[in-house]
């Protein structure tokens, strides 16, 4: 994992904030130009924040008529040569799905935060929940591959931000940000870095002039596909059908083989260069908690709390949850006498660390479906009956 750059702390960058408006900081400092989105809780203090930060800052905001339209807004920002940005919960990522395939099929660089709450449906709007794991990996028909980052603080919210918008124009993709309710709505300290203190990723645009050798879809020897921006110099076809690298619908078994090729690969064979995480006393745990969002902050109560008391437990954070970081996971479960993964849902995480890992009945589950947040005394309940079983 990448070190967190150091931030020297003076009156004017320490801030006591809410985790959506530094959500909302975190993608100003990154250069996000446009937001579109649509209320809905608990994700609208993002835009609000947007509304009055971001013509500040010489941007645009529009609020759209929903959540669908507000995605397909920021596709199309985004493809004149800008940053962009929505926000929103459960139900407005459900109705983007159709938008967000388009925007992996046309490889958009793009950034939709989710601010996850309980569901499915209208759920608990005000209550905090993890459910939205597997659906911003698999929401999207079809084989692809995605990008999905989240945070258990609100340092890591803004560095996490910003890494969303690094990944959208790294590798030419939509990013997710899995927030949660918990997490956007808690007060507490975040020192705002200074310009430059965090390396910025600017869009890759064609050194190519001539109309005719600019090929929209061609990627380059590292792997990085530059972009023109469009009604520019460039005229070229923009298509959620399997296309050539000009861009034009192709039905070619050789052309459609190697762009979902290119799709996967662009991401999955970079899982090390994505793979964001943050280890806590794993060098001699024999218990290893594995959380990620609001739920890590009870994770690292309890295992700070039980070593004061002479117990071995470690914590590995995720903050990149696709793509899924198997082999960090089974290098952390090797040595240990078992694993609990700590999440609010019925175990999403759990299933995919458990076919991570050689010894899969290892793995535990401690979690909370209720609207409220895990706790420590939950996660040690859990622990305790395993350890009751003799394992």
């Amino acid at each position: 994992m990448n070190k967190t750059p150091e931030t020297t702390e003076t009156s004017e960058n320490i801030k006591f904030m809410q985790g959506n408006d530094v959500c909302a900081q975190g993608a100003l400092y990154a250069g996000v130009e446009f937001f579109a989105g649509y209320p809905i809780t608990p994700s609208t203090e993002i835009a609000e924040q947007m509304a009055m930060q971001l013509p500040k800052h010489g941007g645009k905001f529009m609020q759209m008529e929903d959540e669908i339209s507000s995605l397909c807004a920021i596709i199309g920002a985004s493809l004149t040569g800008h940053k962009v940005m929505t926000a929103t919960s459960g139900p407005g990522f459900s109705l983007m799905q159709e938008a967000l395939g388009y925007a992996v099929m046309a490889e958009i660089p793009c950034v939709i935060v989710n601010v996850m709450r309980g569901g499915p449906s209208t759920g608990l709007p005000t209550h905090v929940g993890q459910g939205d794991v597997n659906q911003a990996r698999y929401g999207v028909h079809g084989d692809h591959a995605i990008i999905a980052l989240t945070a258990s603080n609100h340092q890591d919210i803004f560095r996490m931000t910003v890494e969303a918008f690094n990944f959208a124009e790294t590798y030419r993709t939509p990013v997710i940000l899995l927030l949660d309710e918990m997490t956007g709505h808690l007060r507490e300290k975040v020192v705002l870095p200074e310009p430059g203190a965090i390396p910025l990723v600017k869009r890759l645009r064609t050194a190519v002039s001539n109309g005719v050798d600019y090929h929209p879809y061609l990627p380059r020897e590292d792997g990085r596909l530059p972009m023109s921006d469009f009604g520019e110099h460039h005229r070229y076809n923009v298509t959620g059908l399997y296309h050539d690298m000009w861009g034009f619908p192709s039905e070619d078994p050789k052309i459609v083989y190697g762009l979902i090729r290119h799709l996967f690969d662009k991401i999955e064979n970079n899982i090390h260069q994505i793979a964001r995480f943050r280890k806590y006393y794993l060098k001699d745990a024999d218990i290893l908690l594995i959380s990620y969002g609001a739920a890590a902050r009870s994770a690292l109560h309890l295992v700070e709390n039980r070593r004061r008391r002479g117990e071995k437990l470690g914590l590995l954070e995720l903050q990149t949850l696709w793509p899924f970081p198997g082999e960090i996971i089974r290098e952390a479960c090797r040595n240990v006498k078992f694993t609990i993964v700590v999440e609010m849902n019925m175990g999403q995480v759990l299933e995919q660390v458990r076919l991570s890992v050689d010894t899969p009945e290892k793995i535990f589950l401690a979690n909370r479906i209720d609207g409220e947040l895990i706790t420590p005394t939950d996660i040690r309940n859990i622990k305790r009956v395993i350890q009751g079983k003799g394992i």
